[in-house]
């Protein structure tokens, strides 16, 4: 059966995943964003419905402090015994925690800490035994692992299992079970354009692993000119009818060289298939936008929120919308008259700024704004294309000379500049409209100016996460006395 690459396009990198029944689960990293570690539901591993987030509250996510691309790192998603588990890495906060559910769409409990260092936690369950395996960080023993007690967090001694294939700076441990041997699969060569996925094997889950010796089973390496690259970082799934599957993240590369990716780490899925025990993706070949498989159920043909958000804001904001660290919310108010706004001194180059937003998921893509505003000296509304607090385009509406205009502002590194004005009234269509290597922002139909995508990218702005696109509002100094009204907000693949 036939689908495309990413199954999850934009800001989705470190996916993990997991079946109960016939329904797959999937979660992907956050960073600084809020809500955190956002969930997605599928039949056929293909389409993917959102279901919540695992940490939507203060006392599981402490990012108010967390710089860009700080934060939620690469969580891995289990069930064992009637329970959901998901153990991350806050590296803004204490580090490695578990968080359980019943439900994956409803409350997750707070974190329960498991006192070790690095990043990249696994779980794997056999019988009342839980190992934990990590990134200790320690290029000498990279990747260690211990009993853990999910329970209290209480760790065992840890033992190195893996010191790397070719790279012992090797993460993303995770451990599966087929036909009586242990799998222990792990990411290596960074995470950019020598990423890959090294496979090993043993009898037991605490080791030895043997490697496998057709290391790496999947990298793009070697492939600068594609537009698939750094694919890595993967996890396995068994589906009902016995197949197995990767999900793994890469980027999509766009422009003439050197080429570029800003819609940040998304999630890709390939077959694999077994020989001689030992992991084949994809027969071997490089993951490509339109692959073939033997999902195990059939495609959805609704357009989801991923594609397409049409919203007036009357019954909130929906799972696709987040803020970046966690939001002063009586700045922000959904109602009838849509989703009311209300700017502090800070603009969006600094973490407390006033913004809501959602993941730009398509090259080719659309977003518009009706907004209702009346701003007094140095206010400001409107819509942001946002990579980091110092990476980011806007269009909004000011008052200069106490008149209102529509302006077009563009933030790349230390260097501000307006490349645009003009006259608007009291309601205003703002829009955003873009393709693989151009923004173009429009006021009331008029097109007020242009900018590259290659500088709202991950090589320009590094950084984990890809462009976000929302409304904003700002005081530029002062907390804003005017309400910014977005009367309906429109995104379009």
């Amino acid at each position: 059966m036939r689908y495309d690459n990413p199954v999850l396009p934009g800001f989705h990198p470190d996916p993990t995943i997991c079946r109960v029944g016939e329904t797959f689960y999937l979660a992907t990293s956050s960073f600084e964003y809020v809500p955190g570690v956002p969930l997605y539901r599928s039949e056929n591993l293909a389409d993917w419905d959102p279901i919540g987030h695992a940490l939507t509250r203060e006392s599981q996510l402490a990012v108010g402090d967390a710089d860009g691309s700080s934060g939620i790192y690469a969580p891995t998603l289990r069930y064992h015994d009637g329970t959901f588990y998901l153990v991350t890495t806050n590296v803004s906060d204490d580090g490695h925690f578990v968080v359980t559910a019943d439900d994956p769409s409803g409350e997750w409990s707070e974190p329960t800490w498991v006192d070790a260092p690095g990043i990249d936690p696994d779980l794997f369950f056999e019988g009342d035994t839980c190992y934990f395996t990590y990134h200790s960080g320690d290029p000498e023993n990279p990747i260690q692992q211990a009993e853990l007690d999910v329970e209290t967090g209480e760790l065992g001694e840890p033992k190195t299992i893996w010191t790397g294939f070719r790279d012992p700076y090797v993460e993303a441990p995770h451990i599966y079970e087929r036909n009586g041997t242990y799998h222990l699969i792990l990411a290596e060569g960074g995470t950019h354009a020598g990423h890959m996925v090294v496979a090993a094997r043993a009898d037991d889950p605490t080791g030895p692993y043997e490697s496998c010796p057709d290391n790496p089973v999947l990298t793009h390496w070697g492939r600068p000119r594609e537009d698939i690259r750094a694919t890595g970082h993967a996890d396995f799934v068994e589906d009902g009818s016995g197949e197995w599957w990767l999900v793994c993240l890469g980027i999509r590369q766009v422009g003439p060289w050197p080429r570029f990716h800003h819609l940040g780490r998304e999630t890709f899925l390939a077959p694999v298939e077994w020989d001689v025990g030992w992991p084949v993706v994809n027969g071997g070949e490089p993951i490509e936008a339109e692959m073939n498989g033997p999902l195990p159920g059939d495609r959805q043909t609704e357009t989801t929120a991923l594609e397409r958000t049409d919203t007036t804001f009357a019954d909130g904001l929906g799972l696709e919308w987040q803020f970046r660290r966690h939001p002063d919310r009586e700045r922000y108010e959904t109602g009838p008259d849509g989703l009311c706004l209300r700017g502090g001194p800070e603009t969006l180059d600094e973490p407390e700024a006033t913004f809501v937003g959602r993941r730009q998921t398509a090259f080719d893509c659309r977003v518009e704004a009706t907004l209702a505003f009346d701003p007094g000296a140095g206010e400001e509304a409107g819509l942001a294309v946002v990579a980091d607090d110092r990476h980011q385009y806007q269009v909004g509406v000011t008052r200069r000379d106490g008149r209102r205009e529509a302006v077009v502002r563009l933030r790349i590194g230390d260097a501000t500049e307006v490349v645009g004005r003009a006259p608007v009234g009291a309601t205003t269509d703002l829009a955003v409209t873009a393709d693989a290597e151009e923004y173009r922002f429009h006021a009331d139909g008029e097109q007020l100016g242009s900018a590259s995508t290659r500088y709202v990218s991950t090589e320009v702005a590094a950084g984990f996460t890809g462009v976000v696109v929302g409304p904003y509002a700002t005081g530029r100094g002062t907390t804003c006395e005017t309400d910014a009204v977005i009367e309906r907000f429109v995104y379009e693949s």
